[in-house]
């Protein structure tokens, strides 16, 4: 009876990682390589004590198309180095208590010692680390380009802010309203000066690029769905009152008939000059409210429509009507222009907004069926849900 050989994976992969170092495996000629192949990955970020399972799960997967690749015959350059700057880097230091100087080299030693013990097909040769001067002053030039170009702006915008980390945290960082660093910190809703950059000129070239990329359709849609280019058109709505004109972007500008009140983000730079007096208490308290979320809460999730009148009123260019000027947490500064204009009898959060404070529904264009939460003559609806037909038809009409 034959025996089977025992399998030791350290030794074994210990004996090819030596032999593929000393055959330069890993090592294209990047100055003529016959049919290049850039196998590019997002580099690890050295804020933690080592590797963690999700480096590896997506790094995996990549070195195998990187070694698919180089059975195909390319020459395949796969780059490695650390994504070593930002404020995580520095509050993990300052929660070990060392000089970040001293701690992230170690970090990075730790790092290049586990990468290269699981064996991935990188190119060490040109391992680089972001905090490295020989890096970030190319860094530092290409956003000098993009200035003089005019494609960097500095504004104030919105932002996630976690109190413990002193720092903005990303939408997919906010658990249910919580920091994913720190599950006991609230993150808030915070309006700081930082820079842009005016990607949105090159919206429909990345929109076409799409058509011919190898990807999948989900990914695709994936994609479209971020870039969220929306095609409209943008309405004045004068203020008679306050002598302010509101910009409102619609997506729908021929429902502007059914238009019957404007909604503000609460951080609308005008929501000041044109709030009444007597409702300045109420206005102040709710924006105080909205401010202690984060952007999450305020954009994904079913719940009860909340927002204050403001006490002004709004003149709508199609009908001459005064409507009246609300602000609410639904609507936000980073989409339009901070304000829209709201068609309840055509738009689902607009209704629900309109059945909370009882305010009315037109309808003005006629759907292929009746939709059942609007009556004929256009009062309020007679049942509890707004059913979202697809408005085809453009006839319009008003109802007095």
């Amino acid at each position: 009876m034959s025996r089977v050989p025992s399998y030791d994976p350290e030794a074994v992969e210990t004996k090819w990682q030596e032999r593929w170092e000393q055959n330069h495996t890993n090592e294209p000629d990047l100055d003529r390589p016959e049919r290049p192949f850039y196998n590019l990955m997002m580099f690890p970020y050295p804020s933690a004590e080592g590797l963690h399972v999700g480096n590896m799960f997506a790094f995996t997967g990549a070195d195998i198309y990187g070694r698919f690749q180089r059975l195909q015959g390319h020459d395949v350059f796969e780059p490695i180095g650390f994504d070593a700057f930002g404020i995580h880097s520095e509050n993990y230091a300052l929660s070990v208590g060392t000089n970040p100087g001293t701690l992230i080299p170690q970090n990075i030693a730790t790092f290049r010692r586990q990468l290269k013990r699981v064996g991935g097909m990188f190119d060490w040769r040109h391992e680089l680390s972001t905090t490295d001067p020989r890096y970030y002053k190319w860094t530092q030039w290409i956003f000098l380009q993009l200035f003089k170009a005019g494609l960097a702006f500095r504004k104030r915008g919105a932002v996630n802010w976690c109190p413990k980390d002193m720092s903005v945290v990303a939408n997919e960082q906010v658990i249910n309203g919580y920091c994913e660093r720190h599950p006991d910190t609230k993150v808030e809703l915070r309006y700081l000066e930082q820079w842009f950059f005016a990607i949105t000129r090159y919206a429909e070239r990345l929109l076409e690029n799409l058509d011919w990329l190898d990807w999948s359709d989900s990914t695709r849609t994936l994609q479209r769905n971020w870039i969220g280019r929306s095609e409209g058109a943008e309405l004045v709505f004068e203020t008679p009152g306050a002598g302010a004109k509101l910009s409102v972007f619609t997506t729908r500008p021929d429902t502007v008939f059914g238009a019957t009140y404007i909604v503000l983000a609460p951080e609308h730079p005008l929501v000041d000059s044109l709030t009444a007096d007597e409702r300045r208490h109420e206005v102040d308290a709710y924006r105080r409210e909205v401010l202690a979320r984060d952007l999450v809460s305020r954009k994904v999730g079913e719940k009860t429509k909340s927002g204050v009148f403001l006490g002004s009123y709004a003149r709508n260019p199609a009908t001459g009507e005064a409507i009246p000027i609300w602000i609410a947490d639904y609507v936000v500064m980073e989409y339009g222009t901070g304000a829209i204009m709201a068609v309840p009898a055509h738009d689902k959060r607009d209704f629900e907004f309109a059945a909370a404070f009882n305010l009315p529904v037109r309808r003005v264009v006629q759907a292929d069926e009746p939709l059942p939460s609007v009556t004929e003559d256009g009062a309020m609806m007679n049942s509890g849900q707004f059913d979202g037909l697809p408005c085809r038809a453009a006839q319009r009409r008003i109802v007095d």
